[in-house]
């Protein structure tokens, strides 16, 4: 198939994807990915032979010991297969997945792909203030297959400052509908994360997608569903929960991306490229410029 021929595909079917009740599609699944019976076994082994799934990095390794496909969907990982590169400075990844993009963002736009951008304020919910520390810094998009693993995890240490809610469609965020669909991290549902690292301010962009609208943190549980109507914001001050480098943060209830995002000053190592893939806790780079911990700063 020509290459032209192969774009036009891809445009029909992200009509006909953007045609779906996805918000309900995803709420079935939603419920039946928690059905506890042990007719989810046979499931469960096709899934893991149709994306390779490597069950001996997993606790447990008994696929039948998962009271039900969500449970085996967000299954924990032996603590000694994902050790953390470098020290305390070094900006880790949150998660397994693909390099999808990385690289600055040029003022307020953020490259999606190959002739296609974004805007940073849009992705963080509207509010200026949010973008304002990351205006000219770095970006790390993700992408996490079915197979991968979905637990999210701290790429430094850190403390909440605030998090965002921001409602919008369910589109996939396969490599095909990112190519195709101009801004599909704003269109689509997500939750921002936002955190104070002795290093400066960071990020952390949970996007939600078809079958996948179960995002949850861990200090607030589920945060969708229900699917809300407006952009819905906390703010925690001196109840703020700090969080060590490579400790779980939240998780996804079915696979999708999450968007790292570093002030100015930080460098991404020149290693890491798009389409790469990565494991959680290997090296992404380089953090802003660090302050003194004593003395963390407020969110902006």
């Amino acid at each position: 198939m020509s290459r032209t021929s192969a774009a036009m595909l891809d445009r029909l079917r992200c009509l006909l994807l953007a045609a779906l009740p996805q918000h309900a599609l995803s709420r079935v699944i939603f419920r039946l990915t928690r059905i506890r019976t042990r007719w989810k076994d046979p499931l469960v082994r096709w899934f893991i032979g149709a994306f390779g799934v490597d069950m001996s990095e997993a606790l447990p390794s008994d696929p039948a010991r998962y009271a039900s496909f969500n449970d085996f969907f967000t299954r924990p990982l032996k603590p000694e297969v994902r050790p953390l590169a470098g020290d305390e400075t070094t900006l880790v990844s949150p998660v397994d997945g693909r390099i999808s993009r990385i690289g600055q963002v040029d003022g307020d736009r953020v490259i999606q792909a190959k002739g296609r951008d974004y805007s940073l304020s849009a992705l963080l919910g509207g509010d200026p203030a949010n973008a304002a520390a990351f205006r000219s810094g770095g970006f790390a998009t993700l992408y996490l297959a079915p197979g991968d693993y979905h637990r999210i995890h701290m790429p430094l240490a850190g403390r909440l400052t605030h998090m965002t809610y921001v409602p919008g469609r369910l589109y996939s965020v396969a490599p095909w509908t990112v190519a195709t669909i101009d801004g599909l991290f704003t269109r689509n549902e997500r939750v921002c994360c936002f955190f104070d690292t002795a290093q400066g301010p960071l990020a952390l962009v949970l996007v939600g997608a078809i079958n996948v609208a179960a995002i949850e943190t861990v200090w607030s549980g589920l945060v969708t569903p229900p699917r809300g109507r407006r952009v819905a914001r906390w703010y925690y001050e001196g109840r703020a929960p700090t969080l060590a480098r490579g400790e779980e943060m939240g998780r996804f209830n079915m696979g999708s991306t999450v968007i790292v995002l570093t002030p100015p000053g930080s460098a991404w190592q020149a290693d890491r490229v798009a389409g790469q893939r990565i494991l959680m806790g290997e090296s992404l780079g380089v953090c802003g410029t660090p302050s003194p911990p004593s003395t963390p700063r407020d969110a902006t």
